[in-house]
């Protein structure tokens, strides 16, 4: 099927009338194939979609925005690439659910570090869209979030967010700034810290699955 992403997709071992979704979003630099490797190990009945983001690097790198770096090599990300690209996962969550037979109320972001800022942005831009988001090593970036967010109903929405302590690409103090934040606006979130750099770590694994498990 042609949508608006390229993806790979894990369909559920378990049929249902309408199976839940699971949708994977990579960090910078990476494609599809990074997450999708844990799809052997995810619930059956799951379908699982691995998304490739818009912006070709070259040689199999994608990203969701452009991080650009100043003379004295400070990082700005592309917000306006960023709000895109949100745009493109809400609209592609929209297509899946069209072209597969996806339980509306069922369907979690799995993200890692840009693929995590992602899933926050459409997950508190377009709650409706999202149940559940599982956030690795990544952090809330409010400048992406639509601005009439806080007009939003977050009652159905849960978050796992983790974190490694010595990541040398998001700085731990980062993430642990934002379940204050979502907890603020009445959303059920788990946070986590593992003692990595930026990475997954198997017991990360290992708790966001059993957090998908006891949140179904």
């Amino acid at each position: 099927m042609n949508l608006s992403l390229e993806y790979k997709i894990r369909e559920p071992k378990i049929k249902l009338d309408e199976n839940p979704l699971l949708l994977l979003l990579h960090g910078y630099g990476s494609n599809e194939d990074d997450l999708f490797s844990f799809a052997t190990e995810l619930p059956d009945e799951y379908y699982i979609v691995s998304a490739r983001a818009p912006y070709n690097m070259q040689y199999g790198a994608y990203a969701w925005y452009a991080i650009n770096f100043d003379a004295d090599q400070n990082k700005f990300s592309d917000h306006d690439q960023a709000k895109v690209s949100r745009n493109l996962i809400a609209g592609f969550i929209d297509e899946l659910i069209q072209t597969y037979p996806i339980n509306t109320e069922k369907v979690t972001l799995i993200g890692f570090s840009q693929g995590s800022i992602l899933s926050y942005a459409v997950a508190l831009s377009y709650p409706e869209k999202v149940q559940k988001v599982v956030a690795m090593s990544g952090y809330l970036n409010l400048e992406i979030v639509t601005e009439d967010y806080l007009k939003n109903n977050f009652h159905t929405l849960k978050i796992f967010a983790s974190h490694g302590t010595v990541d040398q690409v998001i700085p731990v103090e980062w993430a642990r700034k934002t379940p204050a934040i979502v907890e603020n606006l009445g959303i059920n979130i788990t946070y986590k810290e593992y003692p990595i750099g930026h990475g997954v770590a198997p017991q990360n694994f290992y708790d966001f699955k059993n957090w998908i498990l006891e949140n179904e």
